[in-house]
């Protein structure tokens, strides 16, 4: 039998207690250090790893003989603890998304992870929703894959400490913050790279009669994107963050010469009484015209464990064997960055009206 994986949490917010709920049902993984300066925070991820050693600050988490390290801190804090990491030591890290929220740090985190063995997972963990990736294994079925649409209609942005994700120049704006996700299954499901980003937003109902300081909240509520790619395929985003009360939050559509291939997943919000409902795959053919409805069923304690259908516990698998194997991540800093990259686009896109182009070899907009 292996000796545990001694895992290390940086960051014991909302996300970083999600990972220590999934990390639990992890036989070969122990919780042994956390980081989290904020009192509350500290003390519901006490609650959670009653057993770990709780330090002060990032290089002391370090010394802690760790072979894995979780790194879920605000979006505007990752570049620099991960160059941090880098420089201190060689452990895999797995960095939740974004994995940066600047062009100029993009440059600084390539540079710094040229040449360098370390394993860096970038949590984008939607690929790991059960039917995401059913979705994915799937997709051959459409034939030439020619248009991809993901529509996320769903609740407001919830409270971060301090309020941090109020605002663009913390986060990255929405497009980078909540969207990074979405741009990454367009590059995994249409096999291609982005060339060009147009896009349209605005923030109209949410969080409009907030203040922090006086100021008043800058992300956007709602936007449509649609991104041209490099192998002739389009791909469109349909975001709004005011429709809490719908069926399904994600409705995800690859279309090909074929067939029509469509994911819909429900939210992690239930109802009280009413049986929570499957995300399921419906696969439509031109001819002979038969759909074909498959429930996507996730094990109750992946469920149980956050609310992102079971993700964050599959992706947990995944980075513990690459961990174990010396495999490469599934999810590389350079997926992490390009998604980053396309969310950049998007924002500059709906700021000035003009649509942005890509550099996806140099990893830069083309202004």
């Amino acid at each position: 039998m292996t000796n545990p994986l001694r895992y290390g949490l940086l960051g014991a917010g909302m996300m970083g207690r999600e990972h220590l709920r999934n990390l639990a049902l992890l036989e070969d993984v122990k919780v042994v250090a956390i980081c989290e300066p904020n009192p509350g925070m500290l003390n519901k991820a006490r609650a959670l790893a009653p057993d770990a050693v709780f330090v002060a600050d990032l290089l002391a988490l370090l010394d802690q003989r760790l072979d894995a390290l979780v790194i879920a801190t605000p979006n505007f804090t990752h570049c620099d603890q991960l160059l941090t990491v880098l420089a201190a030591c060689q452990v895999p890290v797995l960095i939740e998304k974004p994995l940066v929220t600047t062009e100029v740090d993009v440059t600084r985190l390539r540079r710094a992870l040229a040449d360098r063995a370390s394993l860096v997972w970038v949590g984008m963990e939607y690929r790991f929703m059960p039917a995401l990736a059913a979705f994915d294994a799937k997709g051959a079925t459409v034939g030439q894959r020619r248009m991809l649409s993901i529509r996320e209609h769903r609740y407001p942005f919830l409270k971060k400490v301090d309020d941090w994700n109020r605002f663009n120049r913390y986060s990255g704006g929405t497009f980078v913050e909540k969207c990074c996700h979405f741009f990454d299954l367009m590059r995994l499901f249409l096999k291609a790279e982005p060339v060009r980003v147009f896009a349209s937003a605005a923030q109209d109902v949410n969080h409009l009669a907030e203040r922090y300081g006086g100021a008043q909240p800058d992300i956007w509520d709602n936007g449509y994107v649609i991104i041209d790619f490099d192998n002739g395929c389009r791909g469109m985003l349909d975001l709004c963050m005011f429709a809490d009360g719908v069926r399904f939050e994600q409705e995800i559509s690859l279309v090909g010469d074929l067939d029509r291939l469509d994911c819909q997943i429900p939210g992690p919000f239930r109802v009280v009484g009413v049986a929570p409902e499957p995300a399921r795959l419906v696969v439509s053919p031109r001819a002979p015209v038969a759909p074909v409805i498959e429930n996507i069923i996730v094990p109750k304690a992946a469920m149980d464990a956050g609310s992102h259908q079971g993700a964050t516990f599959f992706q947990h698998q995944a980075f513990v064997a690459a961990v174990r194997s010396g495999k490469p991540a599934a999810v590389s800093a350079d997926d992490g960055l390009m998604a980053v990259l396309m969310g950049l686009a998007a924002q500059a896109s709906a700021t000035t009206g003009q649509a942005v182009e890509i550099d996806a070899q140099n990893f830069r907009l083309l202004r």
